[in-house]
This record gives C-alpha cells, structure tokens and sequence, in this order.
C-alpha cells in the first residue's frame, strides 16, 4: 500500500536501462534526478518497471527465435513433482547452444539444477547420482515457472545427451524430465 504516514511518498528517480540482443535495442528511462511525489505517480513506476521486464523478455524471445535454428524439442512429464512445459535447443548462427525452457512450472526445491542426461528418458524418483547416469550441468534453476535459458557447453553431443532433466541435488530427486526429439 503506498501510505507513509499523513505525507506522500518521494522518491529520487535516476535510471536508464537498455538492453541489446542482436539488433534489437530497447531504452526505458525515467527523467534524471526527478522527484516523484504521490501514490499515483509510484504506481506509474511501478507500471513502467513491469513494461520494462515484459518488453525486455520478449525481445530477447525475439532475438533468439531471429538468430538461432531450433534443432531439438521435448515436452516435460512429472507426477510426484508435477512439471510442465517445453524444453527446446537452439544452435545460433555463431555454432551456441541454448536450452530454451517455455510455459515451464515445477515444483519449488532446494538445490535444483537443469541437466541433459544420457537417456532416453527418466523417471520421477530416478537418482541419476546413484546410478551414475552421465550427464552435462546446465546451471541451477533460474526459477520454478516462466521461460527461462541455458547456455549448453561447446563439444557437447546432442546425440547422447538428448534427454532434459530438472533434478534436486539435495534429495537426489528427479522433479522432471523432458525427452528430446530433433524438429
């Protein structure tokens, strides 16, 4: 709620962001060294800091699908952890490789790390640390819902590791899985 007291908030406003992903450029800026007074104008704020996050998310989507071939995709399957979306890998035009999770959710977790296995697919309760199961560390989990990217290793061999697993190293747990087969 946007209440201090019997006064209005004031806010110092200076910031500038800008974002370049191929050839897009997108600037949102506020003007320098402003103040800004008043619930209407911190709910603008807020309401630009939202646009911001939106417009920049989608340009970065619009990017990668501009400069990149998409060359393998799967959908996610979970029961124990119910997990959804797509995971898809795109080569760019410089030869990199990225996982592109979309629409995805899975449970929250500690620990949690995106990896591409070698199988063809995996079980919920699968304990790839156990059965020593090879597989290539793409990062922790940026976050449980939304689309979100990965930078997958030069040299990797998308031939044998073609399965995307969402796995807590915590608990050796396989929260998802999503076999991938090539577009």
């Amino acid at each position: 709620m946007c209440v201090e007291g019997n006064r209005e908030p004031e806010l110092q406003v200076r910031f500038l962001t800008t974002l370049h992903v191929g050839n897009f450029v997108t600037k949102n800026y506020a003007p320098a060294n402003s103040t800004l007074k008043g619930c209407n104008t911190m709910n603008r704020l807020q309401k630009l800091a939202s646009v911001t996050a939106l417009t920049l998310a989608a340009t970065v989507t619009a990017a990668l699908a501009q400069n990149s071939t998409p060359v393998q995709t799967g959908v996610f399957h979970g029961q124990v952890h119910s997990t959804s979306g797509r995971a898809s890998i795109y080569e760019g035009a410089d030869g990199k490789m990225i996982l592109r999770l979309s629409n995805f959710k899975t449970s929250n977790g500690p620990d949690v790390h995106v990896l591409l296995i070698a199988a063809k697919d995996a079980q919920d309760n699968d304990n790839f640390l156990k059965n020593n199961v090879e597989r290539v560390e793409l990062g922790k989990l940026k976050g449980n819902e939304g689309d979100q990217n990965y930078d997958i290793p030069a040299g990797t061999n998308l031939a044998k590791y073609h399965t995307v697993a969402i796995y807590c190293e915590r608990f050796n747990a396989n929260f998802g899985t999503a076999p991938l087969e090539k577009f």
